[in-house]
């Protein structure tokens, strides 16, 4: 595989598929800023990541089969996706801690519900 397809195979389907590439023309003097904004909204996008990634975990081994009692979230196609669909089975299905974590999600995700 040569490096251009292992590139595009990262865009698609990698680590950098939620990502978009941007060029913008910026004085030189703010080249720097711009770079280091870039980097502060990947940082901060990879923790949103990884914060829906562990309420997922933790919904699984907490409330496991009761809430996935007919819900596969490995079909589904993105991590936002099955964050929204185990954050609305957690508010219809769980307990009252559930119902809190579910709720919790949901805000992070952007919809109340």
């Amino acid at each position: 595989m040569s490096a251009k397809e292992r590139i595009k195979r990262y865009r698609e389907t990698g680590g950098a598929s939620d990502l978009v590439r941007v060029e913008v023309l910026v004085p030189k003097a703010h080249r720097d800023e711009i770079l280091n904004v870039a980097a502060e909204l990947r940082s901060a996008h990879r923790a949103e990541k990884n914060r829906l990634v562990e309420f997922i975990r933790i919904a699984t081994e907490r409330y496991g089969l009761r809430i996935f009692d007919n819900i596969d979230i490995e079909k589904l196609n993105d991590l936002p996706q099955k964050a929204r669909v185990v954050a609305n089975a957690l508010v219809e299905r769980g307990d009252a801690r559930a119902y809190a974590m579910g709720r919790k999600m949901l805000s992070q995700l952007g919809n109340g519900h």
